[in-house]
Formats: structure tokens, sequence, C-alpha cells
């Protein structure tokens, strides 16, 4: 894949001692057995890929008791945001003091990354790196020295086998380690985590709604521009806008309405994705995102190790409190219509060309900002869940949607049917 393996250890000798360690490796991997609704997190590639039955969060999720096991309580009613984004100490507004040069945003995941193996809390750090054939294509690396976080910058679309990497970590010999994942994996990772075997594991979550191939990535990056190939970066922004960056220093802006959604198959994104119910990462110690920044990273930090590592940062990073502005409710029902009409595809933007212009310049003044905008998005995948799975999964309903999603849904007018809702273990 272009990174470096490590040769074994010596038999006797500590690991950390006996080798020049490269900065990046990945070994070889699996081939991925086939599997419906399957994000290849790579727990189907690991030794026993029958732990799939177990780890996946599209088979039989019960976040109630992972969020306990995990945070060491449920989500609490008297804080109403938890019921959106799970249990947190704290949310903050967050941006480094000196953005690191090619960072996403300004680069809190990466100098997180690079602390903990600077400080020596672990020895490596499970995350994704560009593949060398093609940057937005994801290559899961295991990161053994801090120079090398910053091959790992930026943004990659496409499906990953992160977890695949755990046994081969785990038999070089590294005992602490830090995962930064996507919901998906970390769901995984924790129902896992008892049995890999290692000392540490401290878990930088990313927020994540929407994945595709990266070959169907590439489409979309066609349909953007007539350059596609010159684009270097691409962020979707809580201003309503998608940020494009180009080799020759160009930056362009694209309102949301004038993305071309509508030209892109139903497929685009798997359903998956369509039936995802954590955006928000709910299991990692600490979540980095977007969505409540309002242009600058949101931090939720989950638990005591999420404080740990944001405190690996000092003064090095600014946080202040979060703002939120605006209603969400409009922008919800009008999503769910989208939904609705769109038939089992993409949602459908029906408006006139000559009033998006309009729009888009009203969204980012007068629509769900901030803290507002996070909960959108939330009730937003939770109601894509409910109404992808009624329509392409029926019998997975039981199963797939826990008890905080109905209650997201409910003001919009999804209720569960009898035949919906998790058996109890004295019903049928």
């Amino acid at each position: 894949m272009g990174y470096e393996a490590i040769p074994p250890p010596h038999p006797g000798a500590s690991f950390m001692s006996q080798i020049d360690l490269p900065p990046l490796w990945t070994p070889p991997l699996a081939a991925a057995p086939p599997r419906s609704l399957c994000t290849d997190c790579g727990v189907s590639r690991m030794e026993n890929p029958k732990a799939c039955g177990a780890a996946c969060q599209f088979i039989k999720p019960d976040y109630a008791a992972a969020e306990a096991h995990v945070h060491g309580r449920a989500r609490d009613p008297a804080r109403p945001d938890e019921m959106f984004f799970g249990p947190f100490r704290r949310m903050v507004r967050a941006k480094m003091a000196k953005p690191l040069a090619g960072a996403q945003w300004t680069g809190i995941t990466t100098r997180i990354g690079e602390r903990l193996l600077e400080t020596g809390a672990v020895e490596a750090v499970l995350t994704m790196a560009p593949d060398p054939d093609d940057i937005w294509r994801p290559v899961p690396v295991l990161v053994t020295r801090a120079e090398g976080m910053a091959q790992c910058r930026g943004m990659r679309m496409g499906y990953a086998p992160l977890l695949a990497l755990l046994e081969p970590a785990r038999a070089k010999g590294i005992r602490k380690l830090a995962v930064i994942g996507i919901p998906c994996q970390v769901y995984a990772l924790r129902k896992l985590e008892a049995e890999l075997g290692f000392e540490k594991i401290y878990v930088v979550g990313t927020p994540c709604s929407d994945n595709t191939t990266t070959q169907s990535f590439h489409t979309f990056l066609d349909l953007l521009s007539e350059e596609p190939d010159s684009i270097t970066y691409l962020e979707f922004r809580a201003d309503y806008h998608v940020e494009l960056r180009f080799k020759d220093g160009r930056v362009r802006e694209v309102p949301f309405l004038q993305l071309p959604i509508s030209k892109l198959p139903p497929d685009f994104f798997p359903l998956t994705c369509r039936t995802c119910v954590d955006y928000t990462n709910v299991l990692a110690d600490i979540t980095v995102g977007y969505m409540g920044g309002q242009g600058e990273q949101w931090l939720l930090v989950r638990n005591e190790r999420g404080e740990e590592l944001l405190g690996l940062l000092g003064d090095e990073v600014v946080t202040t409190t979060p703002g939120s502005a605006g209603k969400r409710q409009g922008a919800v029902k009008g999503f769910l219509a989208n939904v609705e009409r769109a038939a089992g595809g993409l949602p459908l933007r029906r408006m006139p060309d000559w009033l998006r212009p309009i729009v888009s310049w009203l969204m980012p003044r007068i629509g769900p900002r901030g803290l507002e905008f996070a909960r959108a998005r939330v009730e937003m995948k939770a109601v894509e869940t409910v109404l992808h799975l009624r329509r392409n999964e029926p019998r997975r309903m039981r199963a797939m949607v826990p008890p905080h999603v109905w209650k997201l849904v409910e003001p919009y007018g999804l209720k569960p049917a009898d035949d919906e809702l998790p058996r109890s273990p004295d019903g049928p």
C-alpha cells in the first residue's frame, strides 16, 4: 500500500526498545467476506469474522448498555442535549491557537495523536492515511511516531477496514493504543475491547453520517468541478456551504442547495449510512467534529479519558462556549418531506432554480446555527433511519432503532408500530 512494514520482534525483548519503527505501518489485509448492511469496519477481516454478529451496529446494537459501560452512566434526561448527542461532561467550541498546515480544520485531532505519541501515553495511533495513488481513498495505518501523524491529515471518503489492524498491532507487542475512527468503527471496537487484550485504548471519534465508495466520491467531484483532479480539500461546513480548495490555491464555496445532488445515483449513499443512528460517535472518549462549532471545531468531552486527551493540548487549544441560534423544526420537517418524496433514493430538493440563490443566502443567517444546527442534523438522521428501514428492511426495525431515536422523531409524527419495537423478554 506504500507504507512500510516492520519486522517481528526478537524473542524476550520489549517491543518499544528493540525496533526502530517506521512512522506509518500497514500490514497486508485479508479479503472481506460478503456482508449485507456492512461498512467494512474491519472486523470481518479479523481472525474470527463471526465476531461481526456481536460487534456490528447494524445487527442488534444496544447503545444504552454500551454508553453506560464506556461512560459509567446513561443519557441524563435532565440534560436535554444528551438526548441528541449522547453522554458528555462538557461541550466546547475549539480551535488550535496555531492551526496545523494541511489540517482539515485547525488540526485538533492530528495534534491529539501527536501528543499521545510524544508523551508516551500510547505506542501507536490507529487511524487513516491517504492511499499513495489516490488522496481520497482511506488506508488504515498504525502511526508509531509523532511525525507520522502529519501524513494522516485531511478528509478521506470511502470504506476502510480500520479494525483489521487491531490483531496485527497486538501481535507486534503494542499494548497502549489510540484509535481515531468513525461511529461504526468505534461501536465495534467497544464491543470487542475487553477481549482484545490491550492495556489501554484511547478513542478519538469523529462524527459521520454519510459515506460512500471512493469511486462514487470521484463521481461527485466530477460534478462539482471541471477540474476534479485539482481538488485537494473538501469540507461540508455548518454555514450551509461546501468548501473546495484547489492545487493552485483557489478556494470555492458552494451552497448546499446548489450541490448537484439530483444528478447522483440513488444508491450513492448506501443503506448503512442512511440508517446509522450514531452521527455524533457517542462511544468515543472525545468527539471532535464541526456541527456545533460555527466556523470552529466542536468538541464533546465524554468521560475522564476524554478530559485527559483534551488536556494534552494545554494552551495550544483555545476553547469557548458553543453558541446556538435559529429554529430547527422547519428544516427537519422539510427534510422529512423530501426523504418521503425520494422513494428510497436521495432526498430531493424541489425548488425553482431562481429561488435557490435567495434561500442559500438566507439559510446561514436565519436557519439553525451552532448547537441548533447540530440538533437538526441528528434529528434528520433519526428521521432518515426510520423512513429508509421501513421501506427497505422493515424486519430490522425492532433491532436497529434504539428507544432514544423514537423520542427524537416523535415530534415529527413518526411513531413505532407494535412490530417495530424491541421484543420484551417476556413478550413476543
